[in-house]
């Protein structure tokens, strides 16, 4: 159902943002790897605990929230089902970036999840990070790379993206409970984005 325009109420409790969905049709050039002591490795079957702490350090200041909230059997199913990868930026001997692909959709990819944690913004992480991604996705018969941000993200990330060759094609409106309200995140986390309750 089309939305209003204007300004639309959400509710006490609630949090909202603005999702734009990105792509990319043909492999892009490659870009220069930033100077870094970074190393990018595939984990196979990750341990549930480790998972959860990385996807925490990397995406709880800007509420990421949808793994965790699911069970640990809901998790282990999708991060360990075939066509699903997960792999770890390393940075001095610790994991502190996170890529998630998809490839169950024939000839496509989602990077599903993509980040590094707070230490590692601004120092070229994210670039090399990237450039791993982009070679991983487009290794195989894909014709297509997709991903999604939001309002929510750091404010660089989506210009970061389309600079990496994604272009936006869909924008969407996500409303969901505010996972600082539940316990899911810590309550003082994303400030840039107030709680009402």
């Amino acid at each position: 159902m089309p939305q209003p325009d204007g300004y639309s109420d959400v509710p006490a409790g609630k949090i909202a943002a603005v999702v734009t969905h990105l792509e990319m049709t043909a492999c892009p050039s490659r870009r220069d790897d930033p100077p870094g002591a970074w190393r990018l490795r595939r984990v196979e079957r990750p341990a549930l605990d480790w998972y959860r702490d990385l996807y925490r350090r990397v995406g709880e200041e800007w509420l990421w929230f949808s793994r965790a909230r699911m069970s640990d059997a809901t998790l282990a199913v999708l991060i360990h089902t075939p066509g699903v990868e997960v792999h770890a930026l390393s940075a001095d001997g610790s994991d502190e970036g996170l890529l998630e692909l998809d490839f169950r959709e024939p000839g496509q990819c989602e990077l599903v999840f993509f980040g590094v944690t707070s230490k590692l913004i601004g120092t070229g992480a994210g670039r090399y990070l990237m450039n791993r991604a982009l070679e991983l996705a487009w290794r195989n018969d894909v014709g297509r790379v997709w991903m999604h941000t939001c309002t929510f993200d750091h404010p660089s990330a989506l210009a970061f993206y389309q600079r990496s060759g994604f272009r936006p094609f869909r924008r969407q409106i996500e409303v969901a409970n505010d996972p600082r309200l539940d316990g899911t995140t810590p309550r003082d986390v994303a400030r840039h984005v107030p709680v009402i309750e």
